[in-house]
């Protein structure tokens, strides 16, 4: 089993949308694994990437978002495919199976849903459970100022730095980090990701 991202930058084409938003991506994308063989990005904005432990999808989720949300003008929208991988090729666009066939079907759905995060896991009711909990974290992650995402992008990216260390990264205070955590509800989005992660693990 195996998970599917794939994933739009909203308002790309926007006038007040960073040029080098593709560049941005790529870096964001490059963290989380190996261009080609792990993730692609094609029709300019657009994007899938290929999470093996489908446990971190979410997770991997919510750092895409606030990568982009810490620059002015950007956001992203991010279906979620949980399933098989019945053909594993040296690209990932060539891959195929249930996980993509999946993020493409809610990928679909994004716009006419009008929300940015949905995942088809292949059981209904999880389905439901899953995106109804999706909307209420959107409620939070929509709304990230570019400082909260900011942090929240420094948190997933260095998990053993304590909030003064964060703080150094970026020329602010500890008590400011704890702020601007506070504000982007981390530590509630923390703990429904344990939940995630606790219902994925038992498909």
């Amino acid at each position: 089993m195996t998970s599917v991202l794939t994933g739009d930058i909203i308002n790309s084409r926007a006038t007040n949308a960073p040029k080098d938003y593709l560049e941005i991506l790529r870096k964001t994308l490059s963290f989380l694994g190996k261009e080609n063989t792990n993730w692609e990005i094609f029709r300019g904005d657009s994007f899938q990437l290929e999470i093996k432990e489908p446990e971190n999808a979410f997770w991997k989720s919510l750092y895409i978002k606030a990568a982009l949300k810490s620059i002015k003008g950007l956001d992203v929208r991010i279906a979620i495919g949980i399933g098989e991988k019945s053909y594993e090729a040296e690209s990932i666009s060539e891959s195929s199976g249930s996980a993509f066939i999946r993020s493409g079907e809610m990928f679909e759905l994004l716009k006419k849903e009008k929300t940015n995060l949905l995942i088809h896991c292949g059981n209904k009711k999880l389905n439901r459970e899953l995106n109804v909990s999706f909307k209420l974290a959107l409620i939070a992650m929509d709304h990230w100022t570019q400082n909260s995402a900011e942090v929240v992008k420094l948190s997933i990216e260095y998990p053993d730095f304590n909030q003064h260390e964060l703080g150094e990264k970026i020329g602010i205070k500890q008590n400011t980090v704890s702020e601007r955590q506070k504000r982007a509800f981390l530590e509630e989005l923390k703990e429904f990701d344990a939940i995630f992660r606790t219902k994925v693990q038992q498909l």
